[in-house]
């Protein structure tokens, strides 16, 4: 990986349908040096997929997170394991910390998710959850999507000059 495969990828994040063409005019190569480095970076498993980013509002989804604590001999990849055969189940994060881990959820209904969390509870491996419905959402990668442009601001850095933020 090298800043050009970084820039790359910034432009991809910000629109995954960028020609090739248009890519390669921004980060000053042809386009088939920087086909090249989008395969490679497929390959290799940088880049994992391309995605449509929904609204699941606007189609009638709900978007939850549900923090799970594991019975005491539970093993978190075996809850991975259930999350993977529960269609509902958009992420598994292991965290640090007490919950043990964070399943992200889409569904129908507050009705549906109840019992999808039911279910994962009956499972025998929960000792509890705490589920947040997700009231509305903010995502840099889309905002830099609607904006036209890439990630403004390496990650850790800071946007404010000196003297105007709150741990000056």
């Amino acid at each position: 990986m090298d800043d050009l495969d970084r820039q790359i990828l910034d432009l991809l994040r910000a629109n995954a349908r960028m020609p090739t063409s248009e890519i390669a005019q921004r980060v000053g190569l042809s386009a088939a040096p920087v086909a090249r480095r989008i395969a490679r970076m497929e390959a290799s498993g940088v880049i994992k997929g391309y995605t449509a980013i929904v609204a699941d509002g606007a189609v009638g989804e709900i978007d939850a997170f549900t923090e799970i604590r594991l019975t005491g001999q539970t093993d978190t990849r075996e809850i991975e394991e259930i999350a993977r055969q529960v269609p509902e189940v958009q992420q598994f994060f292991t965290i640090s910390g007490d919950p043990d881990g964070l399943l992200r959820f889409r569904v129908r209904s507050v009705e549906h998710l109840q019992s999808v969390v039911n279910a994962i509870r009956r499972t025998g491996l929960v000792a509890g959850t705490k589920t947040l419905i997700v009231m509305s959402t903010w995502d840099r990668a889309t905002d830099a999507q609607k904006a036209g442009t890439s990630r403004s601001e390496p990650a850790g850095s800071l946007a404010r000059p000196p003297g105007t933020g709150v741990r000056d």
